[in-house]
């Protein structure tokens, strides 16, 4: 009996292990589901699609039906699908795959780079050498550099930039605006080709918005009598104004960074908005890390990885903010896996 309840065991751990080294093709299978448009075909359909309808309406070879079935079961045990007896069905988390102005796909093409898995099969190397980062390691440049000098590369991850934005302006203006309650004018840093900006400026007509970028991001984009590109550095000087917004196009910013640079930026930012009395407010869209969240675990390594930054707890942050001369803040958890933090001078 005992020997029986070894092996049991073992073969139980055995397949924990199989498991958690195949998790890899859920990234490989999500690409090849919308490099063939399955959720937007069975959307389009408007009701559930058997093999035989998806086969016919899908780009794909009809000898590949088998594969198709395949894939599709893996589509259902990820949960981006559901099946029943008349065929198969979008599930909720299917919406971030259709063709719509928010959707992930970008997100998940971009992390499908040779440049970007190369970086992640590096990590054993990168802690044993002096490198900044695992992407260095491997592509002997950084993330920055590398997107700048890689059109495909660069391109996919602006698009990715303005997709994120777009769904956390849509969530933060129509369930959260009163963060930007009592303030005229607005610097959102890092803000790339405008799309909170704009979408902050037409929900509040009474807030004007400086957009803050890199100069060879916002170069050559219109702005407006409410809406202005500036282009410089944050780490030398932020516009003034009564709030500063910072969220990266893609929802985050701070990040990418470690403490000692991100007290370099909150610094620049407590320079550039007057004090919590005149009305100053510092707004922060962020993770803030939880033990149980495995996306948080996954963007900390991610951020290690790629940019030589990390996810916070609260009390990490707290120590930032108050380093940087803060006085309070607010968390809320507000936006999914992430939270939007006002901060006070």
């Amino acid at each position: 009996m005992a020997n029986a309840e070894k092996f049991s065991e073992l073969l139980q751990a055995q397949n924990d292990a199989i498991i958690n080294e195949l998790e890899f093709l859920k990234s490989p299978v999500l690409r090849c589901a919308v490099q063939l448009g399955i959720v937007d075909a069975i959307h389009n359909h408007g009701k559930p699609m058997t093999l035989s309808q998806l086969v016919t309406a899908l780009p794909i070879n009809p000898a590949k039906r088998g594969g198709l079935h395949s894939l599709l079961r893996m589509l259902v045990h990820f949960g981006f699908l559901d099946h029943r007896e008349e065929g198969y069905t979008l599930a909720p988390t299917s919406r971030l795959l259709k063709d719509e102005p928010w959707n992930a796909t970008s997100f998940i093409f971009k992390h499908l780079y040779p440049s970007l898995t190369t970086a992640l099969n590096s990590l054993g190397d990168w802690f044993q050498n002096d490198d900044l980062t695992a992407f260095q390691t491997a592509n002997k440049v950084s993330f920055w550099e590398y997107a700048a000098h890689e059109p495909n590369f660069g391109n996919a991850f602006n698009e990715l930039m303005a997709r994120g934005s777009a769904l956390v302006a849509d969530v933060l203006l129509s369930e959260s605006r009163q963060v930007f309650d009592g303030l005229t004018s607005l610097v959102d840093v890092a803000g790339g080709t405008g799309t909170m900006g704009r979408a902050i400026t037409n929900a509040l007509p009474n807030l004007k918005c400086i957009v803050f970028d890199r100069p060879q991001v916002v170069a050559n984009l219109d702005g407006s009598e409410k809406l202005e590109f500036i282009g410089g550095n944050m780490f030398d000087r932020i516009p003034p104004a009564d709030g500063i917004l910072l969220k990266m196009e893609n929802q985050w910013i701070l990040h990418n960074w470690s403490d000692e640079e991100c007290l370099k930026i909150l610094k620049k930012c407590k320079e550039a908005i007057p004090s919590k009395e005149e009305g100053g407010k510092l707004i922060i869209i962020d993770m803030v890390m939880e033990r149980q969240s495995a996306t948080h675990h996954f963007f900390d390594v991610l951020m290690m990885v790629l940019h030589a930054g990390k996810e916070r707890s609260e009390k990490e942050w707290a120590q930032l903010l108050f380093d940087a001369g803060f006085s309070t803040y607010k968390i809320t958890p507000n936006l999914g896996s992430s939270s939007t933090i006002e901060v006070y001078p």
